[in-house]
């Protein structure tokens, strides 16, 4: 029962890892079908859930480890470090050229560095930089309402140029030292 008890977490873990691939699969298949862009941001969303309930549960059942938070750091990365970007290229920086790559490596290097910087600190009730997931989803929010805006001929370059700016923004958020207190 005790290694049953150990898996669950783990599983969770890789359901949030396969959600985020498989919004990166759609997304850079977004030629056959536009909306599997929309599709794409859901699964992030749907990732958001399971990273939540991961942790929880390895808690819950007292099986915490050294395995599960690297894991869970890795699956993050693919989840809320590039697929929210690849979703925002598909839609907005594809059209920047060179600053399009700039901005999209930006944001998964910045959420790599938060990640590896929280792996290895020991703080307990705080989080350093604001946690890839909450980037990763509201970078989605964004291209959610800069997908809608497309298909509904109301996107602009004003659009283009707050993606760029909440962009960075949540870059430098990520890699910041501004403390968050954890729930």
């Amino acid at each position: 029962m005790k290694k049953l008890k150990c898996c669950i977490p783990n599983i969770i873990t890789f359901i949030n890892l396969s959600l985020g691939l498989t919004a990166i699969l759609l997304a850079v298949n977004s030629t056959s079908s536009s909306s599997n862009l929309i599709y794409s941001c859901l699964l992030i969303m749907v990732a958001a859930v399971t990273d939540r309930l991961d942790g929880k549960v390895a808690r819950f059942f007292k099986v915490t480890s050294d395995f599960g938070k690297e894991l869970d750091s890795l699956s993050d990365l693919v989840s809320f470090g590039v697929a929210p970007i690849v979703i925002a290229w598909e839609i907005t920086f594809i059209h920047f050229g060179i600053l399009g790559y700039v901005l999209s490596l930006l944001f998964a290097l910045s959420g790599a560095y938060r990640l590896a910087r929280f792996n290895i600190s020991n703080l307990e009730n705080v989080f350093m930089g604001l946690p890839i997931t909450i980037a990763g989803t509201l970078l989605t929010i964004v291209n959610l309402y800069n997908y809608f805006a497309q298909i509904n001929m109301r996107y602009t370059n004003t659009n283009a140029t707050l993606t760029v700016i909440i962009t960075i923004f949540l870059s430098f958020l990520m890699v910041s030292k501004i403390s968050i207190k954890k729930r």
